[in-house]
């Protein structure tokens, strides 16, 4: 079970790393309706924890009970949380503290991940632990992009310098009609990513890179945002609602776009994924560029297809993603210019599958074939339907342990704050 202490180490690490910098103010203030208080998601984080590892392996409660309610994401929409009497940024920190503790005495009695429980096999439980609290850091990280208040140090990184050709890294590739397998059975895999499946696809194209941020802004220029027949219905509706006029953080200066990153204003990167649209603009995007936005199948067939007929783990394989192969934490603390990677090329050729931005796909969230919930129905079951967009990939913001080729995200198709973008695809 080494893996699993050194996951929820890094885990820890990671969130105090990031939030015992940041004033106090504003981890207790709500910056904005859709997201909540940061010192909400630290409380909740240990209350998920207790719940679904400490409690639920038959260990002693370590909170009042009144927590469970408190820090219950369905009980407590994120625009009310601000509300809500919740711990302060000390108590949290001490929960948290209190619970990883007991956490850690569980797992020290544990034989391999050996068990009664269904959640200890393959260690579940504790990989779910640990991508939970990397997913809310994530959260957490949206959220503080969202602070206008202060000026906030941009999350570190390392000092490496990339050196890429971007125009030979453009354009799109060729995947081939055949079946591809869907999904995981890994252990620590989600319910929604089960059980693993074949699904048989005809030949199509996808873009080798994300869109970046000189392609969207030249659909910008040649007034996408104006254009109606460019949008979906409701996409339209939506843009004109909302006042979109391009995305999330831009802005025009005197000497071009520029962009803000936790309360600095910066150049606009023109090689970098485009980041912080909703799906309405990928969609209207593709639509002018006499596109599609993939499928979900077409985007994991892109990602782990061979030629042998196998699906791997990741693009480039069954190695881990490292410093290589992907943008992930804790390489920059940015997006990268595409083609950064050409070591993390799938088999057909594709590049930035994995890290830098999420990648918008044309799919509805929905359950797979004898899908199964578990360890409980609120982690997918809520969100299958039409409301919500699947996005693939990861960003730079993600931790491995939170993200491989069979992963899947949603979200509301209007939403912004998330470290999204996307790449095209057509029929071959």
């Amino acid at each position: 079970m080494e893996h699993a202490r050194e996951e929820l180490t890094l885990a820890r690490e990671r969130l105090l790393a990031l939030l015992l910098p940041v004033p106090s103010s504003e981890l207790q203030h709500q910056h904005s309706e859709l997201m909540s208080p940061p010192v909400w998601d630290l409380a909740h984080i240990a209350n998920y924890e207790e719940q679904w590892l400490v409690r639920a392996l038959g260990s002693s409660p370590v909170s009042d009970a009144r927590l469970d309610g408190l820090y219950d994401a369905f009980q407590h929409p994120r625009a009310g949380r601000s509300n809500l009497p919740l711990l302060g940024v000390e108590e949290a920190l001490a929960y948290a503290a209190k619970v990883r503790v007991r956490t850690l005495e569980i797992l020290e009695d544990m034989v391999d991940g050996a068990g009664p429980s269904r959640l200890l096999e393959g260690g579940f439980v504790y990989g779910m632990v640990a991508q939970h609290e990397q997913q809310h850091i994530e959260t957490l990280l949206a959220t503080l992009q969202l602070v206008t208040r202060v000026s906030l140090e941009p999350p570190a990184g390392t000092t490496r310098t990339f050196s890429v050709p971007v125009d030979e890294a453009r354009g799109e590739v060729r995947v081939p009609a055949g079946p591809v397998t869907m999904g995981s059975d890994a252990p620590w895999a989600y319910d929604n990513e089960r059980p693993a499946h074949l699904v048989s696809l005809p030949d199509f194209f996808i873009d080798r890179t994300p869109v970046t941020n000189n392609d969207f802004a030249t659909f910008i220029e040649t007034g996408g945002y104006r254009t109606a027949s460019l949008w979906s219905v409701p996409g339209w509706k939506h843009r004109v609602a909302a006042a979109l006029e391009h995305p999330a953080y831009w802005r025009r200066s005197g000497a071009g776009w520029e962009r803000r990153r936790f309360g600095r204003w910066e150049p606009l990167p023109a090689h970098e994924p485009v980041a912080h649209v909703c799906w309405y603009e990928a969609d209207a995007y593709a639509r002018w560029a006499h596109r599609r936005l993939p499928t979900e199948a077409e985007w994991e067939k892109a990602a782990r297809w061979t030629p042998g007929g196998g699906a791997r783990t990741w693009p480039w394989g069954e190695s881990a993603p490292g410093p290589e192969r992907a943008n992930l934490w804790p390489l920059v603390g940015h997006p990268l210019a595409v083609g950064s990677f050409p070591r993390g090329a799938s088999a057909c050729g594709a590049l930035g599958l994995i890290g830098d931005v999420w990648e918008w796909t044309g799919s509805d969230f929905g359950p797979y074939p004898g899908f199964q919930a578990f360890p409980y129905a609120e982690y997918s079951t809520p969100f299958f339907g039409s409301s919500c967009k699947v996005l693939r990939g990861g960003s730079w913001a993600v931790a491995p342990v939170a993200i491989r080729a069979s992963f899947r995200n949603w979200d509301l198709p209007i939403r912004r704050q998330i470290f999204a973008g996307f790449r095209c695809a057509r029929d071959a």
